[in-house]
């Protein structure tokens, strides 16, 4: 039987301002990772989660690792991302793994917060305002998910 494997996925938010000719007002930037491959290459920071772990250590933990940094969570967001895995690259896995489940925890860091990435796995990092998503997120799926997810992270950031 077919299943899915579980990810975790972190949308970590930090405070910036968006500024216009006559005022700036108070918004919120999104941390994208970029992984040195050719298709898909930014994403939020996520793994797979280990045995024992919640959706909330899994995600917490691959931030640590992919981003050397920590952030205060804010939430388990409403939102999930679930795909299939493309027939060729299932042919070379040896299990019953069809495709990933991801769910997402929301979180926010301060704006002076600095991101560290090992150049090996993840090779640079971005922070985006939400209108600058579609220039990085080129799935329109995962985008939408990734959008919608900021937007509830930043009620949560806001109610704080």
């Amino acid at each position: 039987m077919d299943v899915y494997r579980s990810c975790a996925s972190i949308a970590v938010l930090r405070p910036a301002e968006q500024c216009s000719p006559t005022a700036c007002m108070p918004t919120f930037e999104m941390l994208l990772l970029h992984k040195p491959r050719k298709n898909d290459a930014w994403q939020l920071p996520q793994g797979g989660r280990e045995k024992g772990e919640t959706i909330e250590q899994a995600a917490v933990r691959e931030l640590q690792e992919e981003a050397g940094i920590t952030a205060t969570v804010l939430g388990k967001s409403e939102h999930v991302y679930q795909y299939q895995f493309p027939a060729s690259y299932r042919r070379f896995r040896p299990d019953n793994v069809c495709g990933q489940r991801v769910e997402f925890i929301m979180a926010l860091v301060d704006a002076s917060t600095h991101v560290q990435v090992d150049n090996r796995e993840i090779d640079a990092f971005v922070w985006v305002k939400p209108s600058e998503l579609s220039q990085y997120l080129k799935r329109v799926e995962y985008r939408k998910i990734a959008q919608a997810v900021m937007e509830e992270a930043t009620r949560f950031s806001s109610q704080r």
